[in-house]
């Protein structure tokens, strides 16, 4: 992806308002039943307790392997899917158990861009329909009437206001994405969920799409949570990072030290197979190959879920769970043998591990930095 930015520019600052977005040991357990009587026999536990936060005009970036939960996630904060367990603030307000009919206010709010343009889009409907649905079903009106306001968005996202009138099946992958961001800005959310929005598109629209979702952030004033498995687009639009595996966060991080100084191994292995385009530099890096495959989400591996695929695991990976605790100021790992880091760090996350409570965060994350500064 040729991107119009240097991959190493300096992130923007982080956002210094207040919190948007907070979730708090976020899971979803999918049930697996059998029989007649469909008893549930397992579950799938697609994610397993989460916990991170969004400031307003902040990007957060959410990567992994395909499987690990990142999807899902997205879909619980949108409460297109109910949590198993766990808390989701948003704007102040506890919308974990709150009814249908009592969110439908915060949709405007709170929107998502979808990752296929192509099913995201009712092939019956025109660009005007689709995208002038949000104020009617919101049962707002516009000074000058939904078709301008339309066309007003279209242009906003670099289409011709006289594609009002035209189907899906007539625009390129490109644009019918540009027309699903139409359509999610036409409500002016504070929060906007990104699962994938360029994995689908040519690898020339990808840098387009990524720049007018930044020029958007800029010129409205959006929050972002940008899911994606591809890390040279997260590390172009994101301002922090978590890295995501088997359902969990393993690392979190400012994008420029997770890039420069990444302390969990699965980060390492991640950002060892982004591909170099400089030739000259490509047999600087060795490539990290993991053993075997991803575990099943039915059945993860107990403590550790990467020790079955880590070069670094002993027997503590086999037997503690490792929290994830702050290493380095802002920088968050899930690791009892972390990269990049002091002795002191490592013996902090070991204490931390057996530390009770540690596990379930704020306290053990805290005598954790302790420690280890």
């Amino acid at each position: 992806m040729n991107n119009s930015k240097a991959p190493a520019e300096e992130a923007r600052p982080a956002a210094d308002g207040e919190l948007l977005l907070e979730v708090d040991g976020l899971g979803k357990h999918f049930p697996v039943t059998s029989g007649l009587l469909r008893r549930q026999i397992a579950a799938v536990k697609a994610v397993d307790g989460v916990s991170f936060s969004v400031r307003k005009g902040e990007t957060l970036g959410l990567v992994g392997e395909s499987g690990c939960g990142k999807s899902t996630t997205g879909r619980m904060i949108m409460r297109l899917l109910d949590p198993s367990f766990g808390k989701i603030t948003f704007d102040g307000r506890d919308i974990t158990r709150m009814s249908q009919g009592r969110l439908r206010p915060l949709r405007r709010d709170l929107q998502m861009i979808f990752q296929d343009p192509y099913s995201s889009l009712n092939p019956r409907k025109t660009v005007g329909s689709i995208v002038g649905a949000p104020f009617r079903l919101q049962k707002i009106e516009t000074e000058q009437g939904v078709k301008k306001a339309v066309q007003d968005l279209l242009e906003l996202v670099g289409l011709n206001p006289e594609h009002y009138n035209r189907y899906p099946h007539e625009f390129s992958g490109g644009q019918r994405q540009r027309i699903g961001i139409a359509r999610t800005l036409a409500l002016k959310p504070k929060l906007i969920i990104a699962d994938e929005p360029v994995s689908a598109l040519d690898v020339s629209v990808q840098a387009q799409v990524v720049n007018l979702l930044e020029d958007l952030q800029d010129e409205l004033d959006l929050t972002y949570v940008v899911i994606a498995h591809d890390l040279s687009v997260v590390r172009h639009i994101s301002d922090r990072v978590a890295v995501m595996y088997l359902g969990k966060i393993v690392e979190l991080a400012d994008r420029t030290d997770l890039y420069e100084r990444p302390m969990h191994p699965y980060t390492n292995a991640l950002l060892s197979a982004v591909p170099i385009p400089d030739p000259a530099q490509r047999g600087e890096r060795k490539r990290i190959r993991l053993q075997g495959d991803v575990p099943s989400p039915l059945d993860p591996p107990p403590a550790c879920r990467f020790h079955t695929r880590c070069w670094k695991a002993q027997d503590i990976c086999k037997q503690v769970e490792p929290p994830l605790v702050e290493l380095s100021p802002g920088h968050q790992a899930a690791c009892h043998f972390p990269e990049n880091t002091t002795v002191s760090a490592t013996d902090a996350v070991a204490k931390a591990a057996v530390a009770p409570g540690a596990a379930s965060g704020d306290n053990g994350a805290a005598s954790a930095t302790d420690s280890a500064q």
